[in-house]
């Protein structure tokens, strides 16, 4: 996740831990990673990655010399992937080699997002959904009246910034809150409440992806419920339920984040 990897070049810059920014800087043909990428090496620690296999490895081997020798200045060096790596991509790109200070920060772009997703509900499915969106570059705010459902830490470590927990009384109140062509999924413990949250949701008409945890049936019935609420059919049509891939077969919460979360990005 590019933006993780930028976020942790601030911590290192900010706690004088030194490092090299790995950046692809030119492709040409088939390459693992496109334009702008970037990857940070630290004496014992990589984060991110410019693709893998043998260019990354070359790149790290390259990086980490940098840091033993002292020898710190910026340069590029070019790679063609088949000939010389034996990597079937068989394009070429160059890679910059840059000691991380504050001037690399100010050239390294924040990326956007690829999407702004509210996430009602910290039960077993929502955790794991929330678990993979962690390693995204997505906006989250997960939110749920009930504290104690939310974990305190992803794997014993600390949830990233971008995944957002919001504990709050009336969690139907928070979708006026979200931008425009934001992502809902609402799978909350009460088909009351998730009602509520999906009319909400309908009523703006300006979402990108709503999804409702549920049966076939619980959307004929939420459909019904819509319907007489004089919401526009058209509006109705575009609430996903079941949420997932079709083609992902498997109730485990588990399974159905991953497919869900595909879902998203295809969205």
């Amino acid at each position: 996740m590019d933006r993780a990897v930028r976020i942790a070049a601030e911590r290192w810059v900010a706690q004088g831990r030194r490092g090299v920014v790995v950046a692809v800087s030119e492709v040409k043909g088939s390459v693992p990673r496109e334009r702008g990428t970037r990857m940070l090496v630290g004496d014992g620690e990589c984060i991110g990655t410019i693709g893998g296999g043998h260019l990354e490895l070359q790149a790290i081997g390259i990086a980490r010399e940098m840091l033993r020798s002292g020898e710190l200045q910026r340069h590029a060096q070019r790679f063609a992937l088949g000939p010389s790596l034996g990597q079937c991509c068989g394009g070429a790109l160059e890679l910059v080699f840059s000691a991380l200070d504050v001037s690399v920060l100010a050239d390294w772009p924040v990326t956007t997002p690829r999407f702004h997703l509210q996430l009602y509900g910290a039960g077993h499915v929502g955790r794991a959904i929330a678990r993979v969106l962690a390693t995204l570059d997505v906006s989250v705010d997960w939110i749920d009246e009930r504290d104690a459902e939310f974990p305190r830490s992803l794997g014993g470590g600390e949830w990233p910034d971008h995944i957002r927990k919001l504990c709050v009384d009336e969690i139907d109140a928070e979708v006026p809150h979200a931008p425009a062509a934001s992502c809902y999924l609402v799978l909350t413990h009460s088909h009351d409440l998730d009602l509520r949250i999906c009319e909400a949701v309908l009523r703006r008409s300006d979402f990108r992806y709503l999804g409702l945890i549920g049966s076939a049936t619980k959307r004929e019935r939420f459909v019904h419920r819509f319907e007489a609420r004089g919401i526009p059919p058209e509006l109705i049509a575009r609430m996903t339920c079941p949420i997932g891939l079709p083609t992902i077969v498997g109730k485990e919460p588990e399974v159905i984040a991953v497919s869900v979360v595909a879902q998203l990005l295809a969205s």
